[in-house]
C-alpha cells in the first residue's frame, strides 16, 4: 500500500514561496500560484519513495533524473561537502537531520575526493544564499554539477524516525517519475547493499603517490612533522583525501594503491606500514582484500579505519553484521576500554563486526556508547589495530587523532627489530 506524505508538506512549501516571493527571491506562477525561482531550479517537484510504500514529496535542489539507492541519514551540524565527497557514501541516498544545509556553500579545498559519490542527496531546507569566505559556488549549482538528484522541503524528522524505527530502506529519488506507484515499484526492485562489491566501484585506477598534508585550519601543530623515513602504503577501497593528508602530516612518504592490489604488490613497495582505508558497502564479499591483508598481517603494521577495520577483523577471523540503521554523524560517542576515555567520533557505517565471532586473536579496545558494538580492535600478537570511525574527522572532531600517533610508533618499535 502507498502511503503518501505530501499535503503539510506543500502547504509549507507553497508558504515558503510566498516569503521568497515577498523578498524578490522567486516569481508566482499567475495559474498555480508555485514559485518559479530566480536563484535555481526550486520550483520543480521532487519524489522521494521508500521500499515499505511510504512517498514523500518535496522540491528539486539538485539535477534532474532518478536515482535508487539505500536511504540513511547523517546527523552532522556541518561537513555537508565531506559527505557528498566521501566514496563510502558510494549507493547511498544520505538525508541530512540538520534542519538547514547549504549555508557556507562549496569550495575546492574541503572535498574528500575527485567528486560526489552519494547516489542522492535529501534536505529539509536548502540555504539560498552562501555566506563564508571561502565559498566558491553554491550547493544546489554543485548537485548540478555533479548530476546528484536531490530534495528539498520534506519532514525529514518524520524520514528519520521511520529509518530508525524500521532500519535503512531502498528508496529512489525522482524529478521525472511522479506515480507513486512506479516509485515504490522501483524501489523495491532496486539492489540494496548487502552482498555487493562496491568498492570496485570507487578505487584508484592507479597507483598514486601522495605529498599534500593538512590544511592550516585543520593543523593542531605549528607545522607538519620532518622527515619520519617511514614509507605507509595505504590500499585504497574509497579512502578520504585526508586521512592521507593525515599520514603525510606525519612526515611519512605515502603511497596510495587500488583496494584490489594483492600482497605481493604491497610488499614489493617494501613499506614499513599499510594502511587499510574507509570504503563502501558490506565488507564480507571483499574476499580479495581480506585475502591480501591475511598475507600483510604479521610482515608489517597495519593500521584500518571504518571498512578497512571490518576487513582486518574479517580476516582475522570474525564476522559481520549489517546494523539497523548505522552510525553516520560527528557527534558519536566512543568508550577507550583501556583508559575509560571517552571520544567523540565522526563516523560513516552501515555494517559492524560481530562480537560473538571475535576469535581469541583480537581484543577490544573500543566501543561505541550508543550501541555497545565494537569500535576497536587491536591484534594480540601481531602489530595490527583498527577502529570503526574516523580520526581524520573531516568534518568532525579531533578526539581521536592520537591514533595516527600510535601508528607511528608502532612502525617505529616495528623498524627496532
Amino acid at each position: 500500500m502507498v502511503q503518501a506524505i505530501a499535503n503539510t508538506e506543500l502547504t509549507l512549501v507553497d508558504r515558503r514561496q510566498k516569503d521568497y516571493h515577498l523578498a524578490g527571491l522567486i516569481q508566482l506562477d499567475p495559474i498555480t500560484s508555485r514559485g518559479r525561482s530566480q536563484v535555481s531550479d526550486q520550483g520543480k517537484r521532487g519524489f522521494l519513495a521508500l521500499e515499505d510504500g511510504t512517498v514523500y514529496e518535496g522540491v528539486s535542489i539538485g539535477a534532474d533524473g532518478e536515482k535508487d539507492g539505500e536511504v540513511v541519514f547523517n546527523t552532522s551540524l556541518t561537513g555537508y561537502q565531506e559527505i557528498l565527497t566521501d566514496p563510502s557514501y558510494r549507493g547511498q541516498i544520505v538525508t541530512m537531520t540538520y534542519p538547514m544545509i547549504g549555508n557556507v556553500g562549496i569550495n575546492r579545498q574541503d572535498c574528500e575526493s575527485s567528486k560526489s559519490h552519494v547516489a542522492g542527496f535529501i534536505v529539509r531546507e536548502s540555504s539560498r544564499v552562501s555566506s563564508n569566505y571561502r565559498s566558491e559556488e553554491s550547493l544546489s549549482h554543485y548537485l548540478i554539477q555533479q548530476s546528484i538528484v536531490a530534495i528539498a522541503h520534506i519532514d525529514t524528522r518524520a524520514l528519520v524516525r521511520r529509518i530508525r524505527d524500521r532500519g535503512a530502506q531502498r528508496g529512489i529519488l525522482s524529478t521525472i517519475d511522479f506515480d507513486h506507484d512506479s516509485l515504490v515499484a522501483k524501489a523495491r526492485k532496486s539492489p540494496g547493499l548487502v552482498g555487493r562489491d562496491l568498492v570496485r566501484e570507487v578505487v584508484p585506477e592507479a597507483v598514486r603517490e601522495w605529498t599534500e598534508t593538512l590544511h592550516d585550519l585543520a593543523n593542531t601543530s605549528a607545522s607538519p612533522a620532518a622527515e619520519s623515513g617511514f614509507h605507509v602504503v595505504c590500499l585504497d577501497y574509497g579512502m578520504k583525501w585526508n586521512i592521507a593528508r593525515h599520514l603525510a602530516n606525519q612526515g611519512n612518504r605515502v603511497t596510495i594503491l587500488p583496494g584490489t592490489a594483492s600482497a605481493d604488490e604491497v610488499l614489493a613497495l617494501d613499506p614499513d606500514g599499510v594502511f587499510l582505508s574507509n570504503g563502501p558497502g558490506d565488507p564480507e564479499p571483499l574476499d580479495y582484500a581480506q585475502q591480501t591483508i591475511r598475507g600483510v598481517l604479521g610482515k608489517k603494521p597495519v593500521f584500518g579505519i571504518c571498512l578497512g577495520h571490518q576487513l582486518l577483523s574479517l580476516a582475522s577471523g570474525a564476522k559481520t553484521f549489517k546494523l539497523k540503521f548505522g552510525h553516520r554523524g560527528a557527534n558519536q560517542p566512543v568508550l577507550q576500554c583501556g583508559t575509560g576515555r571517552v571520544e567523540i567520533t565522526s563516523q560513516n557505517h552501515g555494517f559492524a563486526v560481530e562480537e560473538s565471532s571475535l576469535p581469541d586473536c583480537l581484543e577490544i579496545t573500543h566501543r561505541n556508547l550508543n550501541d555497545n558494538t565494537i569500535a576497536g580492535v587491536r591484534h594480540k600478537q601481531l602489530p595490527a589495530f583498527s577502529v570503526q570511525y574516523h580520526p581524520e574527522a573531516s568534518a568532525g572532531p579531533h578526539d581521536s587523532a592520537y591514533l595516527f600517533d600510535t601508528f607511528q610508533r608502532m612502525m617505529h618499535q616495528h623498524s627496532q627489530r
